[in-house]
């Protein structure tokens, strides 16, 4: 077993189906043709395939996308599999465990798959309900709620305003202009954020991410596995993982911060050997503007309070500073809980951006965080691996 993962795993594989409302559309019919698309990327046959991981959506934890029936019909007999339900902390979380798999030789190659059909078939998202059940009676109704309390919160701490928030919609938004496959590929601006209807104040519409069908696939495999075949795709490897979790939520005078998404970070940051200043692109979670905000706080890539300025005049936008979610983000290329930060931070480390490619891109984060399940999560993705 290794001292630390550090670039002891790879990612050499990933496929995404087309996103938004897509009618017909099934969780397992979405992951199946994710898994197909992700398998044609790495060059792999599916008989290479023996691990497999699934995030079961917005349904039952035991619902439609197991890995029991994603086996089945895939034709899959994994030899290390399983399935977890953690919210916008999974892609990671499985994408980690995963890379824990083939490293400790429990696995060769990994498929961590997602489908969902949130936008089409009915789930707690589409409906605005069903979450957060033992904070109604305090009128904390929906994950809209919970994050304008910590955008209230922040505000009047920081003097943070909504144009500013609006600067992470915006930013966001010309991103998925120059992505083909967005939802949401009409540039806005920062009048338009201002004109949107509010949701839940201070939230406006255009603070809030999308509803989405859709399904992303990731193949792991080690990182000795990927230097020595000849993949299809250059690997892109996994230098620093971490994650954070709280069971204590109200009873913190700090919940509505989310302290929690900062071990994450500097767990990640410990294990790759780097700090902020090293990155060129990051991916971070963005069930809200306000996570963007966060993120950028607790990652070290301003003080505590100082995100709201550190965003305006296009800083996190192409051609700033900190190009931020480059294809988009869950505000509007898709919502698929994270799983397309993944996808979008190894195609800029592969060069293959296009329009929205950052130049030189050589180390990318990647967070997520699963709001209602207190926990979150962090990568540092590298293109050659960062042990010297």
């Amino acid at each position: 077993m290794k001292d630390s993962l550090k670039d002891q795993a790879a990612i050499i594989g990933v496929g995404k189906t087309a996103q938004g409302k897509l009618p017909g559309s099934t969780q397992l019919s979405l992951a199946a043709d994710a898994f197909v698309a992700a398998l044609d990327d790495s060059g792999l046959d599916k008989s290479d395939i023996d691990g497999l991981l699934t995030f079961p959506g917005t349904t039952a934890p035991e619902g439609p996308l197991n890995y029991l029936r994603l086996g089945e019909t895939l034709g899959i007999d994994p030899a290390f599999t399983g399935s977890m339900s953690m919210g916008g902390g999974t892609a990671g979380a499985l994408v980690q465990t995963a890379a824990m798999a083939v490293s400790t030789g429990m696995a060769t190659n990994v498929a961590c798959v997602f489908g969902d059909a949130a936008k089409t078939g009915g789930s707690r998202f589409s409906r605005a309900s069903g979450w957060g059940d033992s904070w109604d009676i305090w009128g904390m109704m929906g994950a809209a709620a919970n994050s304008a309390v910590a955008a209230s919160r922040h505000m009047a701490l920081y003097g943070t305003t909504s144009e500013q928030l609006a600067e992470v919609a915006v930013a966001c938004r010309r991103h998925a202009s120059m992505n083909p496959d967005a939802v949401m590929r009409k540039p806005i601006t920062i009048a338009d954020h201002q004109a949107s209807r509010w949701i839940v104040e201070p939230l406006r519409l255009l603070d809030c991410c999308l509803i989405s069908d859709g399904g992303v696939c990731v193949i792991v495999t080690s990182a000795e596995r990927a230097r020595a075949r000849d993949t299809r795709q250059p690997p892109v490897f996994i230098s620093g993982m971490g994650q954070g979790y709280t069971t204590r939520t109200l009873e913190r005078e700090d919940w509505w911060y989310v302290p929690h998404q900062k071990q994450a970070l500097d767990r990640a940051w410990k294990m790759a050997g780097i700090g902020p200043s090293d990155v060129d692109v990051a991916q971070l979670y963005d069930n809200f503007t306000i996570s963007v905000l966060l993120w950028l706080e607790h990652a070290g890539f301003c003080g505590v309070g100082e995100a709201g300025s550190f965003v305006e005049g296009g800083r996190i936008q192409l051609g700033g500073d900190l190009p931020v979610n480059t294809a988009g983000g869950n505000l509007s290329e898709s919502y698929m809980e994270g799983w397309l930060h993944i996808v979008e931070g190894v195609r800029q480390l592969r060069g293959q951006g296009g329009p929205r490619q950052v130049e030189d891109a050589e180390v990318c984060l990647v967070t997520g965080r699963g709001m209602t399940l207190n926990c979150s999560n962090a990568m540092i993705l590298s293109k050659d691996g960062l042990t010297r």
